[in-house]
Order: C-alpha cells, then structure tokens, then sequence
C-alpha cells in the first residue's frame, strides 16, 4: 500500500496517517522525521540537507526527493509506506513520479483530506500549548479541567503564534498556492481520492478504510 497525504495544515492527515500506517502495518513516513533521523546518523545526504537548514535555506526538491526514494528503498517498506507532507508542490511531486518510475514503483493512492478553511482556522485557534510540559489541548474538542490549567502538571496553557488566526490564514494561503494544485496534479494521474475532513477523526477514518479496501 503506497500512499500519499493531502490536505491543508490542520485538516488532519497527520493523523490520519499514523492510523492508516498502523492498520496497513507500514511505515508512516513525515520529512521532518526522515532529516532528523538523517542528521542524527551523519549520512551524506543528511550533511547536505543540514548545510541548508544551518543557513535558514529551504531543502532544495531534487534534494529531498533523494532523501525519501532512499527511505522508501529500505526494508521496512517492501509492504508500502504512507508519505506525510511531501510533495508539497508540482516540482516535487514530477520528481517523485520520475524517482519511482527508475525504481519500479508507483503511488497507489492520493488521499485528499477535504476540510473549508474557516473550519481549519476555528479547529486550529482553538489549541492551547501548556508551557511548562507541552501537553496539548482544544477549548472545544479536548478542553481541560480547570480553564487554561494543564491537567498534567498545573501550568499555564498558550495559544501558540502557530495557531492564532491571522497565522493560520497566511499558512492556508500558501497552501492554496502552492500545495492545492497537487489536487489536479493526481487527479490526472488517476489516483486521487477525496474524504470529507469535517467528520469526526473515526468517521473520517472509516471513511479512507473503505476507499482502500482495509478492514
């Protein structure tokens, strides 16, 4: 099972995607992840990727493109993997049809989460951070039990700048500049599977099962 990810920051497919990784049982695969565990083994391709990071530059596509085909090349995805925020962009996503191309392999499916913005914006600026030992929380969906208390350790909780509104709305509008044409992008390559994010996680849950044949 080879899937990839979409949707806007906030619309779950994060989750979504540990969960569909943990019933298919294959890897669930983030960038983020796939750089940290590079740096930390000094590989080459992570040596390079971190003389962009140090300088505040963006990882170059052609560049973190080889770092996922070398991931996606190891043993404990010969089953399937799910990618999780990568390709981000239409360069990014060529790559990787050319990259699987060379190996033999193909995307199976490209699992659009579909969730309004003004949804996003209300779901994200509803979080709040505990500063003393990172617990997480909503005011609506996983509030706590004393109002701006953290149940675990009894400090402050914050909303964070990532999550106040007016950075939600710029996080969104790049999205949709750069990241929503992917859409179209498998929508061609006859891949893509929309799922209504507004549902509850389970229901959205079941709803991507369905789609993929996993009981």
């Amino acid at each position: 099972m080879k899937i990839i990810m979409l949707g806007a920051p906030g619309a779950g497919k994060g989750t979504q995607a540990k969960k569909i990784a943990e019933v298919c049982n294959v890897p669930h695969i983030s960038t983020g992840d796939i750089f940290r565990a590079n740096i930390k083994n000094g590989t080459e391709l992570g040596a390079k990727a971190k003389e962009y990071m140090d300088k505040g530059l963006l990882v170059p596509d052609e560049l973190v493109c080889d770092l996922v085909v070398d991931r996606i090349q190891q043993s404990d995805c010969e089953q399937g993997y799910i990618l999780d925020g990568f390709p981000r962009t239409i360069p990014q996503a060529q790559a990787l049809t050319n990259a699987l191309n060379a190996i033999g392999q193909k995307m199976e499916y490209a699992i659009n989460i579909e969730v309004p913005d003004e949804n996003i914006i209300r779901r994200m600026s509803g979080r709040r951070a505990c500063v003393g030992c990172g617990a997480t929380y909503h005011v609506v969906y996983n509030p706590t039990k004393v109002e701006g208390v953290c149940d675990v350790c009894g400090e402050a909780l914050i909303l964070r700048d990532d999550d106040k509104p007016e950075t939600v709305k710029n996080r969104l509008n790049v999205y949709h500049e750069q990241t929503q044409p992917l859409i179209d992008y498998y929508k061609n390559e006859g891949i893509l599977v929309e799922v209504d994010g507004t549902k509850n996680m389970d229901e959205v849950f079941a709803d991507i099962c369905k789609v993929i044949g996993v009981h």
